[in-house]
């Protein structure tokens, strides 16, 4: 039977049966009314009519009025006569009353009035008991008429609360079951529902789906296992070592390069948890540090230095974050990550072999830059022999650009001692003043020819700082340089210099062009340069300065807005 015709079949008849108990109801409710008015307003009206002319009787004698007040009773009762009987008794009282009217002191009349009346009274309480018994009957069968409906009602209600809901609920229960299944790729999963209703159409429906998509399903299957081992052989042949892992840290894969580097085998690694591996092997324990912090990595973190190979070799480390997007779904889910070591070694190599051979020209250099300049000095001298003007001139440009060669060539050996760990510091307690008066005393010259005035505010406070006096200096030196080359004519450089907490703070402030914002992050970067400047020196100044302040445990930053110039600040410990 079908949903729907259960359903009408089931409300329909409910609502029939409460129509059926409320017309009985209603019928003996209305029995039981007339039968109620008959007693009310047949018999008792008599047995008020009787009471009346009895009491009215007994005044005959002494109240003239009685006569008139008792004919008014007859004639009342002799409009009632309702009883089988009561007719003639009623006809009695009328003669008798018509005797005594001629006859008032006849007390044998009287006594028949009251017989006549007492008959009249008890033919309409014989009525009464009769009808009440009546009544009775008609309140029993209608209880018992009402009960039987009702009780019938009842019960149907019952069943359908009982039956209804749970054929209607227990196969979406099912179906919904199923279908949760099949979500979850159990595509064998079947509904069995044996009625003829819409839930067996729905159930042939959703067996015929399931069919179809485990056909699907497996035709697609070989294909699955192949792309998957596909996936697999390319991870193992990756040169990078690769560690996948899931949501819970389980290991799920591992190429063979990471099982050479860790020194592990491969049962050792999958499904194992990663944390549990990591306790025993140091390597792995520095690969998912930042996994188990929670914490981003680092991007100026140093490589990850790894005994490989039979060499040193250097590895740049990636956490990849796996998440997907569900078949119907729209938030995205985490399902685990991939940890990858970037073999940069041959880079490193590279990058050594550049900075050694940096390191060698520029010192190569040296050598014939002093040999120029104490020729430049020979020419000079005026023992030596005097210099027209056109010679003066010459003599004067190849001093500054050997100056100018000379400070390159620092600047590249000081950026190999950088990158080859093997810079020295000599940190000590510095004059502060003698730092500024250093960068102010280099610069002074270039400063006049653009004639840019150099402000120094020294504080009181700032007399000593922890700092090497060498290298600061450089910093100082090397940040006024550029304030001055990048400063309009006749305009201001300022030198500030005072203490903030436990340190010192150096300033340089300039009032030239400014640099965007978008540069300033990348501003200490090694060679690069402003898009738009003149292209003087190496660039290589400030990545320099960064590393000096930075061995030295300080800070160094730039705050500029475009149009209103620069401002390069760096801190050092103060000397308590």
């Amino acid at each position: 039977m079908k949903i729907k015709t259960k359903l009408t079949f089931g409300v329909g008849f409910l609502f029939l049966m409460i129509i059926v108990l409320s017309v009985v109801s209603g019928w003996y409710i209305n029995q039981l009314k007339r039968d109620t008015n008959n007693i009310l307003m047949a018999n008792y009206n008599t047995l008020l009519y009787s009471r009346n002319m009895l009491l009215t009787l007994e005044d005959v004698k002494s109240d003239p009025m009685a006569f008139s007040t008792f004919q008014k009773h007859l004639q009342k009762q002799q409009k009632n006569v309702t009883e089988l009987g009561e007719k003639e008794a009623t006809e009695n009282v009328a003669s008798h009353f018509e005797l005594l009217k001629t006859e008032p002191e006849n007390q044998q009349i009287i006594s028949s009035i009251r017989k006549d009346i007492a008959e009249l009274m008890r033919l309409n309480m014989e009525a009464i008991e009769h009808k009440s018994s009546i009544a009775d009957t008609t309140a029993y069968n209608a209880i018992t008429v009402v009960s039987v409906v009702g009780t019938l009602c009842f019960l149907l209600a019952f069943i359908l609360l009982i039956n209804l809901p749970a054929n209607i609920a227990n196969p979406i229960q099912e179906l919904s079951n199923s279908i949760k299944q099949i979500a979850n790729q159990n595509y064998k999963e079947r509904v069995h529902f044996e009625s003829h209703s819409e839930f067996g159409e729905l159930a042939r429906s959703f067996n015929i789906m399931a069919e179809k998509i485990q056909a699907y399903s497996e035709s697609k299957l070989d294909r699955i296992i192949k792309g998957k081992r596909r996936i697999e052989t390319l991870i193992d042949n990756m040169h990078d070592p690769v560690i996948g892992i899931d949501e819970h840290k389980i290991v799920l894969f591992v190429n063979d390069e990471a099982l050479k580097i860790s020194g592990l085998k491969k049962e050792q690694l999958v499904g194992k948890q990663i944390q549990d591996v990591a306790i025993n092997n140091d390597l792995i324990r520095e690969m998912i540090k930042e996994i188990i912090a929670g914490t981003p990595i680092n991007p100026n973190e140093e490589p990850m230095k790894i005994y490989a190979d039979a060499k040193e070799s250097y590895f740049e480390k990636e956490v990849i974050d796996i998440n997907i997007i569900p078949t119907g779904e729209s938030d995205s889910q985490f399902i685990g990550q991939v940890i990858m070591l970037k073999n940069i070694t041959p880079f490193k190599e590279l990058d050594l072999a550049k900075t050694n051979f940096m390191g060698t020209v520029s010192h190569e250099f040296k050598t014939p830059i002093s040999s120029i300049k104490m020729g430049l000095q020979l020419l000079e001298n005026n023992r030596i022999g005097e210099l027209n003007s056109e010679q003066k001139n010459l003599v004067d440009g190849i001093k500054e650009d050997t100056e100018r060669l000379l400070k390159i060539t620092s600047e590249l050996l000081n950026i190999t001692q950088v990158e080859s760990g093997v810079m020295q510091l000599n940190i000590k307690k510095s004059s502060v003043a003698e730092i500024v008066d250093y960068a102010v005393m280099a610069n002074k010259a270039a400063a006049e020819q653009k004639q840019i005035d150099i402000q120094v505010k020294l504080s009181d406070d700032a007399d000593f700082v922890t700092a090497d006096s060498e290298k600061t200096s450089w910093v100082l030196n090397n940040l006024l340089s550029n304030a001055i080359r990048y400063s309009h004519e006749n305009s201001k450089v300022t030198v500030e210099v005072y203490p903030e907490n436990d340190k010192i703070l150096f300033a340089v402030k300039d009032q030239g062009r400014g640099i965007e914002k978008e540069y300033q992050e990348k501003i200490f970067d090694r060679y690069f340069r402003i898009p738009g400047t003149r292209k003087e020196g190496t660039g290589l100044g400030l990545t320099i300065s960064k590393q000096f302040v930075e061995a030295q445990g300080g800070t160094i930053f730039v705050e500029s807005e475009i149009g209103e110039g620069s401002r390069f600040w760096f801190k050092l410990n103060s000397y308590t």
